[in-house]
């Protein structure tokens, strides 16, 4: 997976980019593109909700690279401030913005930059922190938040069996069993969920306690939701997965960009400004090649559009999950998180459909057409969105309210849902 890795980054950047003329199956850098964007990066979220993290743990390059830089390096102790539990969601926040500042999914370069830099500060927390450790996906990982978000609905787990593990205590005197290497530092005779869990398998078997299973795709969010929700991974669902994410990729088709952009540039030439309307940026900061430049406008009016989808999301969903939360017996801090993760499957189907655009988008460029696929999508979407509604009246459910209140929340809370579900309906079929 190495070696593919870095043929399919490097490679496409070595060459000219491709012409009009070129297609998927005869130019490197169109199949690069499409193996990065239009197959991996869709289709490992579609994996991770489906059977875990099983790409973290067994085919991850960057995660194999920075466990084998940690083997050999300093070890050193991991300080609080890598520690910050907002790390992975601020990274991936900034990624998705520079990719789409840089246009990453239609140039090799900025690929590097983004996959490239990536690998390689997975490399030097590697050879700086921890031993045998995957200290970078655990803390740091700009895409270990969806992952772990996604692997909450995986109906496959690596399920941990508490009395047996008690009953396997070695007894006095006797040489306990050799300890499992949990790379990505999860403590795994406590482990409830699946967002942490790596899916690599090391630990299958460990003292007749741990085993592969079958569960609910509801079971992780509805039982075990309001012990392990907190506020970053609020914010992760609401403001970035149905907010900014749904922004980056749906405004290089927005009429409402189109209108942005041109507000900025009258409100330029009426202070008498007129170069930020020419101006650019080099490449690597600014989409900047032949035929395709973004000026300071553009720019502008790209990060005004994702701010204002994520503060939109936000509007929209944190006053429907505070009175979801009311309405349970008053305001509380866990039940609102805990109500926010019934958010998950619907935000993974639009994260996950709105990045199909990329796939369907390239194979159309070469003559490719999917019969239904935006009719689908919309339906898959619709469908996540009836999913998370009955996952709110499960969560409702297990705070003892009647009928009428579980009602009521679900009701609340299906305001975000809807509107969800329409942005992108319109967006595939509009």
């Amino acid at each position: 997976m190495i070696a593919v890795y870095l043929v399919l980054l490097l490679g496409p950047a070595l060459i000219p980019l491709p012409a009009r003329t070129d297609f998927i199956w005869n130019n490197a850098v169109r199949f690069a593109q499409f193996a990065f964007w239009g197959v991996w990066w869709p289709f490992v979220l579609l994996s991770t909700a489906l059977v875990g993290r099983f790409w973290c743990g067994i085919l991850c390059p960057e995660g194999a690279l920075s466990e084998w830089a940690s083997e050999r390096g300093a070890g050193r102790a991991i300080p609080a401030w890598l520690k910050w539990p907002g790390w992975p969601t601020v990274a991936f926040i900034m990624t998705t913005i520079y990719g789409q500042l840089t246009s990453v999914y239609q140039y090799p370069a900025p690929a590097v930059v983004v996959l490239g830099g990536s690998t390689l500060a997975a490399i030097a927390i590697g050879a700086r922190y921890g031993k045998a450790k995957r200290v970078w996906c655990r803390f740091l990982c700009p895409v270990s938040g969806v992952f772990g978000l996604l692997a909450k609905i995986a109906p496959l787990h690596f399920k941990v069996d508490g009395p047996a593990w008690h009953r396997a205590q070695p007894r006095t005197g006797t040489k306990p069993p050799v300890a499992v290497n949990c790379a990505p530092l999860v403590p795994i005779k406590t482990m409830r969920g699946a967002g942490g869990c790596h899916m690599c398998g090391r630990c299958s078997g460990y003292r007749g306690a741990i085993r592969l299973a079958w569960r609910s795709p509801n079971e992780e969010i509805v039982a075990v939701g309001g012990e392990t929700a907190n506020g970053w991974e609020t914010f992760l669902i609401t403001a970035v997965l149905m907010g900014m994410a749904t922004g980056a990729l749906q405004w290089s088709g927005s009429a409402l960009y189109v209108t942005l952009k041109a507000q900025i540039a009258i409100w330029c030439l009426n202070a008498g400004v007129s170069w930020p309307l020419d101006a650019s940026l080099p490449w690597w900061m600014l989409t900047n090649y032949p035929g395709d430049r973004m000026t300071l406008v553009d720019g502008a009016a790209l990060l005004i559009f994702i701010a204002g989808a994520g503060l939109l999301a936000c509007v929209t969903c944190l006053p429907a999950l505070s009175a979801g939360a009311i309405l349970l017996g008053g305001w509380s801090r866990r039940r609102f998180h805990h109500l926010a993760q019934a958010l998950i499957p619907v935000a993974a189907a639009g994260l996950f459909c709105g990045l199909l655009s990329l796939t369907v988008t390239q194979l159309r460029m070469d003559g490719v057409r999917i019969p239904m696929i935006d009719e689908v999508r919309s339906l898959l979407v619709g469908t996540a969105g009836f999913w998370s509604l009955y996952l709110v009246y499960s969560i409702a459910g297990r705070y003892g309210p009647s009928r009428f209140a579980r009602l009521g929340v679900s009701a609340a809370i299906s305001v975000p849902i809807v509107a969800t579900c329409g942005v992108w309906a319109l967006f595939f079929l509009g």
